[in-house]
């Protein structure tokens, strides 16, 4: 896992997995791809555009390893062709560049819940975009489908804050879940090299993951 390329590095999960790979002794060099600049960092090369496509396009170093954290809400987002944009395309633009410069184990955050026939449009399009993964027939695919995540964010999410404490009380993988749990679960995955094909983990399993000794 020596070269890895990280979207999503300014969000929840993103901003705790990059300081988790930054720290991580089998990490060579992070390329953190942005829309908005990031501070200067250790081991970090941070291509960004405003269009995190472009950014991406214009990477030619090879990769061993692909994180993608990228996701927003319906409320964040502002539209539905934006979600689209978001939590689709600009996933699938990651794994495409990964796979272009010779990663072999993608890593991806998606949600409890998906399922491309979903009656819901989140959950939707969420499924869609790990059915579109899976078609790119990666030798190793790890989908991280977490509960309500808690943590610290600059703009509270309202629904976030109004169901945290039903979810804190829910059995299994409907639990909610630390951020950061989230983003150690992944990075011990990828470390995990004898896994091989798709690796569904929901809350649950990715708890159990992060708190292993």
């Amino acid at each position: 896992m020596s070269r890895v390329l990280l979207t999503g590095a300014t969000g929840l999960i993103g901003g705790h997995l990059l300081r988790m790979l930054i720290e991580a002794p089998q990490v060579s060099h992070i390329t953190a791809a942005t829309r908005r600049p990031l501070p200067a960092m250790n081991k970090v090369t941070n291509p960004h555009d405003p269009q995190l496509s472009d950014a991406l396009t214009q990477l030619t170093e090879p990769l061993d390893t692909v994180f993608c954290c990228l996701g927003t809400t319906m409320k964040e987002a502002g539209s539905k062709e934006a979600f689209v944009l978001a939590d689709y395309t600009l996933v699938v633009d990651t794994a495409i560049t990964g796979q272009r410069l010779g990663a072999k184990h993608m890593l991806v955050v998606s949600a409890i819940g998906a399922n491309s026939k979903s009656p819901f449009f989140y959950n939707r399009v969420k499924g869609e975009m790990e059915e579109a993964l899976i078609a790119q027939d990666w030798p190793h695919l790890t989908i991280a489908r977490p509960s309500m995540l808690l943590g610290h964010r600059e703009s509270q999410r309202f629904n976030e804050s109004l169901f945290a404490p039903l979810f804190k009380i829910m059995p299994g993988k409907w639990k909610s879940i630390e951020a950061r749990d989230v983003a150690k679960a992944m990075l011990r995955e990828a470390l995990a090299t004898s896994r091989e094909g798709v690796n569904i983990l929901d809350s649950r399993q990715l708890r159990e993951i992060a708190k292993a000794p």
